[in-house]
């Protein structure tokens, strides 16, 4: 997914900052907002996020830069014979 694509799902101003709030990137993603938090308390998936005071923010390029890590292809997994 890209970051146009992301851009074109979240209900984003062009004049918006890149900086996405939890429930805007869970909603992204099809997940929780806890779902996420509990992956920030355990570091089970490498999902970065900035700290602004106490809150929690993902920066638009580092969501898609994720989700291009987690692609995966059948195709590359096939092996020739």
């Amino acid at each position: 997914m890209t970051v146009a694509t992301l851009q074109s799902i979240l209900p984003l101003s062009p004049s918006a900052t890149d900086l996405l709030t939890p429930d805007q990137v869970a909603a992204a993603l099809g997940l929780s907002h806890r779902t996420l938090a509990a992956w920030r308390s355990s570091r089970r998936n490498p999902l970065p996020y900035v700290k602004v005071g106490s809150r929690v923010r993902y920066r638009l390029k580092d969501v898609s830069a994720w989700l291009e890590s987690r692609t995966h292809s059948t195709a590359a997994s096939v092996r020739s014979e």
